[in-house]
């Protein structure tokens, strides 16, 4: 299968503080004869994440960076529609990295096949992917969740700390969490069914808002899952109980930051309180996908787990969604549509 016209997305230079839509191009390749060994996916999904804001850097990390003037790559959903590879045969669906771009080349071996009649296809990208998957690990392995811990996650309504949410009330636990809306606040206690949340928005200085994050969790927090940072870390750090437990997913607030940020001012309380705050990288615990699968779908099937996406159409859209996470615009999983 030849002639094939594909449209992608190309790192077109590297941001400084806010990435805008300047640092993106649109390009259309025509896709070459696949070899021996190799398959043509076609996207129909495609994920933006966090993270990806780190590859477009040129500095060492645990992923290498994006490249100016080459696509860009993230999670995706396809269909494979051509082949010359005997285990991957056409019309299998895929969970890849091949992502940003509509078509993709591949040997099928990093490749995880999907059953899109088990759940909506785009659901791998979200509670049955990369993001389930972090909060799976992060908050039984990383966080030790133990009976009776009291649980406070921010970014609660994203597409890992909803699922974080929600595995701890399928547990038992009290959860509280922040968001950044209203309406996210109110998804999360009447859908997701968490004690409490918060609109971090509506507390302007540190003082507020760790007085809020109280009243969420008044018995104090056993268990703080982070992915915001800033004033939320410097105020659970006041909030935490001894022996707390903190996993480091992510701190969306400082990714954008053009200087080196101060720390928090009271991380001396790690040390009298015996905290654990632990960075973690979900690619490092992959002996739980099989758990996960199984719990997870449990869950589901048990209508435990809720999920919201925000879906943008198009790959000349993918840039918005990208930068929509940066400022809230997303309500659960951020997404593409591709077909």
């Amino acid at each position: 299968m030849s002639g094939i016209k594909s449209k992608e997305i190309h790192l077109a230079s590297r941001p400084t503080g806010m990435p805008t839509k300047d640092n993106f191009k649109l390009a259309e390749v025509e896709m070459r004869p696949i070899k021996d060994g190799e398959i043509l996916i076609k996207n129909h999904w495609m994920s933006v994440d966090p993270y990806m804001r780190g590859r477009m850097m040129d500095m060492e990390s645990y992923v290498p960076p994006f490249q100016i003037g080459e696509p860009l790559s993230g999670g995706a959903i396809g269909e494979v529609i051509d082949s010359k590879n005997p285990n991957v045969p056409v019309g299998t669906w895929l969970n890849h990295f091949n992502g940003w771009r509509e078509y993709a080349i591949s040997d099928g071996m990093l490749d995880q096949k999907i059953d899109p009649t088990l759940a909506p296809a785009q659901a791998y990208l979200g509670v049955l992917g990369m993001p389930g998957m972090t909060a799976y690990a992060g908050l039984l392995r990383i966080g030790e969740l133990k009976d009776g811990d009291d649980v406070f996650v921010t970014a609660a309504s994203g597409a890992v700390g909803s699922v974080v949410c929600q595995i701890a009330k399928a547990k038992g636990h009290h959860v509280g969490g922040s968001a950044g809306s209203d309406d996210k606040c109110k998804w999360l206690e009447d859908v997701a069914g968490i004690d409490k949340a918060i609109n971090y928005k509506n507390h302007k200085t540190q003082p507020e808002l760790e007085a809020a994050m109280r009243d969420a969790c008044p018995r104090g927090i056993d268990v703080y899952f982070e992915n915001v940072g800033g004033d939320h870390l410097t105020s659970a750090l006041n909030l935490m109980k001894p022996f707390g437990r903190a996993p480091l997913c992510g701190m969306i607030s400082r990714y954008n930051d053009t200087e080196p940020t101060p720390g928090p001012w009271n991380l001396v309380m790690a040390v009298g309180k015996s905290l654990k705050l632990q960075g973690f990288i979900v690619s490092n615990h992959l002996d739980l996908a099989e758990d996960f699968i199984r719990d997870m779908s449990g869950w589901i099937k048990d209508g435990k787990i809720k999920w919201e996406e925000t879906v943008y159409d198009g790959i000349e859209k993918a840039p918005d969604a990208f930068l929509g996470l940066f400022s809230g615009a997303n309500f659960g999983k951020m997404l593409v549509k591709l077909t």
